[in-house]
């Protein structure tokens, strides 16, 4: 094993969860009850015009890392060439950080 084998699927999953708890945060702070999920595609519509529309699609795309990034071994083929590698931990933590820009502001106004 690699110094960085293991790695890259953790950034994929820390990114996904910094997305889910920043975007039920800001449905919090709105006065929503966020739902107990952690799939990022049922958070989209909730926040409705509060989201750049262009940043949704890049979102839904987080979905794919939450189980096989946090449970490896629970389902084995779900990302299919296999766990993430560091291109996709890249775009990741692109689209975890422009979300947690956006609802900074969001939360700033």
């Amino acid at each position: 094993m690699n110094d960085t084998e293991g790695i890259y699927n953790q950034v994929c999953f820390h990114a996904q969860q910094c997305v889910e708890k920043a975007l039920k945060g800001l449905l919090e702070h709105r006065g929503y009850l966020p739902p107990p999920t952690h799939k990022l595609a049922d958070l989209i519509p909730l926040t409705e015009s509060m989201i750049a529309e262009d940043l949704e699609d890049e979102i839904r795309l987080l979905d794919r890392f939450y189980i096989p990034t946090r449970y490896p071994d629970a389902l084995p083929g779900l990302l299919p060439d296999g766990l993430p590698e560091k291109d996709a931990a890249q775009e990741a933590l692109s689209v975890a950080k422009r979300v947690l820009e956006e609802v900074s502001c969001l939360l700033a106004e």
